[in-house]
């Protein structure tokens, strides 16, 4: 026991002596000496106006000054396109500005001490976002086929890319300069997405839609006087009718040879209660474009010839229109007038009650050719003739023979009283060709006039169906029937009712029979 407590005392001993030894020794350090600026820690990174990068991070007690470098390469490899020094931390958070949009960036920062080495980089990277410096487009240096694009004066820029196209422009200096640029060999009526590029880096994103390419035509929008600008126009004059609908319920004068066209073929304008009256030898030509009837004075027809002459008048040509609710009729003439040439042509032609006239009606004047070609003609003319060309018309002008070509059309629902013609013709001197025709659902008769000249060889290929009396068995005296070679088929027609006259017959497909827009 005695031995025991003797161990004791001799542990407790030693213990005493160790502890008093190390506090001994932790009094004589009051520093700490390093040879190295200690390393800045929680660096952070974050995007401000687009292209600026707001840079911070902990304090560190033996650092004079910190240095930030920014880079473009991931590995900091090059030289940095940034490089701040002396920045003391009363700057931090520090902002560091004028670089790119839409650029990965790598950065770093080291502390820098007094009379010791530099510390470690600590790094992080950010993006800046696109920067938007595109103004807003100018709708009034719009075209169909240019467009002017404008961004801050002196702002640098190297190309504008285009799309759709995939196509890219390259920036001049004195662009630059003047903070715009003119586009062009752009397409109408186009959507465009415009980026204004510096290197690989978006400086500016805008959009814009060019315009209606017009062609050189004078634009007409629906809340003009399209009879005043009519009455006003020169020879020659084209007018491109903006969509919308003009309420014109008036007679409209062309005594000079004028154009008038839809400005956007997709979206046909509308021109309702308008009749064309046409004098002085003019001429007139309508492509895509609506005719609406209603409203009409008198009910008139579309086109009348209101004035005498012994020459000629210009070419009509009615192109791709849709023509409806016309009471009298499509075409007059009750007095001497001699037309060059008149075409009809891919015209979608409905409800020409005809109450008062047929509806081609030349009752004194004569067409030197008249070309009637892939219209589709319904509910019309139900109770009058289709054709109609009186000898007056020979004799007011008898040197010239008068040729009818009428081809390729579908002719649903017209002629349908007994005796009611399609080619109601006594000119002394014409020729008619009539071939590829789609004749369905309608009564009446070809003609019953010994003086209707139907050319044999172009009397071929057409189809009757729900149309018997075309062929034979008209009651009606003197009735002339297709002597050529034509069909009895079914069109199987989609949804005539609705005006979709779409063919269901291969056949007639196959053989190019009626209207083309059907097939």
């Amino acid at each position: 026991m005695k031995t025991k407590n003797i161990f004791i005392a001799f542990v407790l001993m030693i213990s005493s002596l160790s502890f008093s030894s190390c506090k001994d020794g932790l009094d004589e350090i009051t520093t700490l000496d390093v040879d190295r600026a200690f390393s800045p820690t929680d660096l952070a990174v974050s995007v401000v106006n687009k292209i600026d990068l707001r840079l911070n991070w902990k304090a560190v007690k033996n650092a004079k000054t910190y240095t930030i470098e920014v880079y473009t390469t991931a590995d900091f490899s090059g030289a940095p396109v940034k490089s701040i020094k002396d920045i003391t931390f009363l700057q931090v958070p520090y902002l560091v500005t004028g670089l790119s949009g839409d650029t990965q960036y790598s950065l770093r920062v080291k502390a820098v001490g007094e009379g010791v080495e530099d510390s470690k980089w600590i790094s992080a990277t950010a993006k800046t976002d696109a920067e938007q410096i595109f103004q807003t487009v100018n709708q009034a240096k719009l075209t169909a086929t240019s467009a002017v694009l404008n961004w801050p004066a002196g702002q640098m820029a190297t190309a504008i890319t285009l799309a759709p196209g995939n196509i890219t422009r390259p920036v001049t200096a004195a662009e630059v300069a003047a903070g715009e640029a003119t586009i062009t060999g752009l397409t109408g009526e186009t959507l465009y997405t415009a980026k204004l590029l510096n290197g690989t880096s978006v400086r500016g994103t805008t959009t814009f839609t060019t315009l209606l390419d017009l062609g050189g035509a004078i634009s007409v929008k629906p809340t003009d006087d399209l009879a005043a600008i009519i009455a006003t126009a020169n020879s020659g004059d084209v007018f491109a009718l903006l969509p919308g609908t003009y309420n014109v319920n008036a007679d409209l004068i062309i005594a000079k040879s004028i154009s008038l066209k839809g400005a956007k073929p997709t979206d046909k304008p509308i021109v309702k209660g308008a009749v064309f009256k046409l004098r002085a030898n003019a001429g007139l030509s309508l492509k895509d474009i609506e005719l609406d009837g209603t409203g009409a004075i008198n009910g008139n027809q579309t086109f009348i010839y209101d004035e005498i002459s012994d020459n000629a008048y210009g070419a009509l040509s009615v192109e791709a229109c849709v023509i409806k609710n016309y009471v009298k009729g499509l075409v007059y003439v009750n007095l001497k007038a001699l037309v060059e040439n008149m075409t009809f042509k891919g015209n979608l032609i409905s409800n020409i009650e005809c109450n008062g006239g047929d509806f081609i009606d030349f009752r004194a004047g004569l067409a030197k050719t008249l070309n009637f070609s892939n219209n589709t003609v319904y509910n019309s003319a139900t109770a009058r003739d289709l054709f109609r060309m009186d000898p007056t018309g020979s004799t007011n002008f008898p040197a010239f023979t008068s040729v009818i070509t009428i081809a390729n059309n579908t002719l649903n629902g017209i002629t349908n009283g007994a005796s009611n013609r399609i080619l109601y013709v006594r000119l002394a001197k014409h020729e008619i060709y009539f071939s590829k025709n789609i004749v369905a659902n309608s009564g009446g008769i070809l003609t019953n006039q010994a003086s209707t000249n139907i050319v044999a060889a172009n009397f071929t290929a057409n189809n009757y169906f729900n149309a018997p009396t075309y062929m034979s068995g008209s009651a009606t005296a003197n009735a002339k029937y297709d002597t050529g070679t034509f069909t009895t088929l079914n069109p199987g027609f989609t949804n005539p009712a609705t005006g979709n006259f779409t063919l269901g017959n291969a056949d007639l497909k196959t053989n190019g029979i009626g209207d083309a827009r059907w097939r």
